[in-house]
């Protein structure tokens, strides 16, 4: 018999995720205490319409710069948090700052006109002829609103990740225009040289923390990592797996359950991005990747040749063992969503159950390694196969399967209505919300 050692993970006194966002909450309060002191020292206008239009000028633009914040893929930030939920965050600051800057527009323009006895579309273009800086305001306010329309759900959906990121880029054109357009004219910093300082300071850090997360990161780990296909198993009809090797790779900081975007450095792929999890887990001499041939982009991947250059940014992600908090865990995993899972188990210390869900056998990708190394570390692997409904993975059934669910971490990566389902029912089972670890692999929206 078998004797298998659990062996509870070393657990922080608090947990990485709480920390990271106590940290993102605590930077936002202590900035909109600073620029609300900012504001009162620059005196009030008799005018509460223009009162109201400065201030609500001043909170956008702080919510532009923690909207930098959460897209720069910092590291520190990434891995403890995930870029799913940064997205997440990211998506309705955006609309809090839609909001904000239309308030900043409506509210200053109504406060001059009820000055001039003008109607307010005459008062808005009089503002944008003779002050500086007031066309730049409302050609960024364009900006922001298209930016905001092509990223509601029913524009998304039906546009590229390239052509929704393309227009998207032009957030960083409206960002200067919308700063120069302050600086230049907001009282709060002509009268106030401390406060201008401070402006600049913190639009920096927010700027150079894009610059530095997006671009230079990316580009010293792949200029460091010269990253090749070794190379290209096919797994099913549609399902391939690539092997990835390059320099150094035990210096990449990735862990099992991460994943990166990959770009395939041929004529016809090398601009699109393509976030795929890493399926087993790093040994500091190759990367693996397997995807579903889904659509024309990925069934392209079957062909790719040994040697192909690739360029990956990454690794991105909270889905790994960082967040565990009890001694035995619980993997589940639906169709395609059990590459992170399988590299998981492998990393995995202490005792594991792996529940597989496929319609078929013939989808259970990747099984026969999930069991050989199931066995190995004396993890439970349980295949369900079946319709949708009913659904298998019901509290009775989960519960048949795992008696002692309540008492473990638990990870679920699948589809995303096999993935919603599951969290419903680890609710039901009173599992506690910080056991439960999942992650949503998408680049936007």
């Amino acid at each position: 018999m078998t004797t298998v050692q659990r062996v509870r993970p070393p657990t922080p006194a608090i947990r990485p995720k709480v920390v990271a966002r106590t940290g993102l909450y605590t930077l936002l309060a202590a900035n909109v205490a600073v620029v609300t002191a900012f504001f009162f020292q620059s005196g009030l206008d008799s005018n509460a319409l223009i009162l109201l239009g400065r201030l609500t000028g001043l909170y956008a633009a702080l919510l532009m710069a923690f909207q930098l914040l959460l897209v720069a893929r910092l590291p520190w930030l990434d891995h403890r948090i995930g870029m799913d939920r940064m997205t997440s965050w990211h998506r309705w600051v955006g609309f809090g700052l839609l909001w904000s800057l239309l308030g900043h527009g409506v509210f200053i323009t109504l406060g001059y006109a009820e000055f001039s006895s003008m109607d307010p579309v005459s008062q808005l273009v009089d503002l944008a002829e003779t002050v500086e800086g007031v066309l730049r305001a409302i050609v960024a306010l364009v900006l922001i609103m298209v930016i905001g329309a092509v990223s509601a759900r029913w524009a998304r959906r039906r546009l590229a990740y390239e052509t929704w990121h393309f227009i998207h880029l032009y957030t960083y054109v409206a960002v200067v225009l919308a700063f120069t357009h302050q600086v230049a004219v907001g009282t709060t910093f002509t009268t106030n040289s401390t406060a201008k300082t401070y402006w600049y300071v913190m639009w920096g850090v927010a700027l150079g923390s894009v610059f530095v997360g997006r671009l230079v990161l990316p580009l010293w780990r792949n200029l460091r990592h010269q990253l090749r296909v070794s190379a290209v198993v096919p797994e099913s009809d549609n399902v391939v797996s690539i092997y990835i090797t390059g320099r150094d790779l035990d210096r990449l900081p990735a862990r099992a359950g991460q994943f990166f975007l990959w770009r395939f450095m041929t004529k016809g792929r090398w601009w699109q991005a393509n976030p795929f999890s890493l399926s087993a887990a790093p040994d500091g001499r190759s990367l693996r990747l397997t995807a579903k041939t889904a659509g024309d982009g990925t069934a392209a991947l079957r062909h790719l040749k040994v040697g192909t250059r690739v360029f990956a940014e990454g690794p991105y992600g909270a889905f790994t063992t960082m967040h565990r908090t009890r001694p035995d865990a619980l993997l589940i995993a639906g169709g395609v969503g059990v590459t992170p899972i399988r590299a998981l188990l492998e990393d995995l210390h202490g005792h594991a159950a792996v529940i597989y869900r496929v319609a078929t056998d013939q989808d259970a990708v990747l099984y026969d390694e999930l069991r050989e190394l199931a066995h190995a570390k004396g993890a439970h692997l349980f295949l369900v196969t079946g319709p949708a409904t009913p659904d298998k993975l019901a509290p009775a059934e989960l519960s048949r399967l795992v008696p002692d669910i309540a008492d473990r971490d638990v990870y679920v990566c699948g589809p995303p209505g096999m993935t919603g389902a599951v969290l419903r029912t680890l609710r039901d089972l009173d599992v506690p919300k910080q056991q439960i670890h999942f992650e949503r692999f998408s680049l936007a929206g």
